[in-house]
């Protein structure tokens, strides 16, 4: 029997929903995605992030759904590579910044 491959973000339910959410709703959740890393940036920095997403950024541009938009691929890529605490944190954090920005989100 053959094991089921499991994507990064498939074991934990809020995480596996942000992506879904983001997926599906680029173009809708882009201005929402800028403001989760703006909170994000408040606690780092705008540099640290930007040196981070310049480590891990796909060459020639990328073939996954969110390298087509810098936002958006930056808030995956940061979710991907933090450990999976802060990944929960994170994810959390943008639902928040979604329901503050008056987005239902379904539990």
């Amino acid at each position: 029997m053959a094991q089921e491959y499991k994507r990064w973000y498939d074991y934990d339910p809020l995480l596996l929903k942000v992506i879904n959410m983001l997926k599906d709703y680029q173009d809708e959740l882009k201005e929402q995605a800028g403001e989760f890393l703006e909170s994000i940036e408040k606690k780092v920095s705008k540099e640290a992030i930007e040196k981070f997403y310049q480590l891990v950024k796909p060459i020639n541009g990328g073939s996954r759904w969110y390298d087509k938009d810098p936002v958006i691929s930056r808030t995956v890529e940061l979710l991907r590579v933090v450990p999976p605490d802060v990944q929960k944190k994170a994810a959390q954090m943008f639902i928040e910044t979604l329901q503050k920005n008056g987005i239902r989100v379904e539990e």
